[in-house]
């Protein structure tokens, strides 16, 4: 692929990712970060299927780098994989209660999926049903900040591309790229 087979489209959107990775170094609050935004954006934005795994989980792996790697990533990647295939879902159909339940649906999603990692792989609770209720309440706290983030990353990232999408009509082609 050479530079002018890249459309606008796929150039914005992957700024919009990459600068949402970039985010991710700087200081936040816990959990209150644009990553599954990323994932979610990206699926239901890029058309090219591989393209839209491929962004938000390199944007992942470079702010890995940096950040350091730790034994949860298969499932933190897991986690954000399903939230793209959340998005890929929205694809045609983006409207305010989708986003709203899209981007809910991937709170939920990894939350239940990383802490149950946490739960299964380390020895921080005991493998009990008690100890799995115990993974999850201990991380309430967390979750609320993922659900806000979530919200306010993707209102921020649908609703600054629908903007865009206003003034650069052609950015509305269908899903094609």
């Amino acid at each position: 692929m050479n530079w002018k087979e890249i459309s606008p489209k796929i150039l914005i959107i992957s700024v919009i990712v990459l600068f949402a990775a970039l985010m991710r170094l700087i200081p936040h609050y816990p959990n209150f970060t644009p990553v599954a935004a990323i994932a979610l954006f990206a699926g239901a934005h890029l058309g090219k299927r591989w393209l839209a795994y491929l962004v938000p989980l390199a944007a992942l792996f470079i702010s890995d780098l940096f950040l350091g790697f730790h034994n949860m990533m298969i499932p933190v990647y897991l986690g954000f994989f399903l939230i793209v295939l959340l998005g890929t879902l929205m694809r045609n159909n983006i409207r305010v209660p989708y986003l709203i339940g899209g981007s809910l649906a991937g709170s939920l999603l990894f939350f239940l999926i990383t802490n149950f990692a946490v739960w299964a792989f380390t020895p921080y609770y005991p493998n009990t049903l008690a100890g799995l209720i115990s993974s999850y309440t201990m991380a309430i706290p967390f979750f609320h900040a993922s659900i806000l983030g979530d919200l306010f990353y993707n209102g921020l990232f649908f609703g600054g591309f629908y903007l865009v999408q206003q003034y650069y009509p052609a950015l509305k082609l269908v899903n094609k790229e």
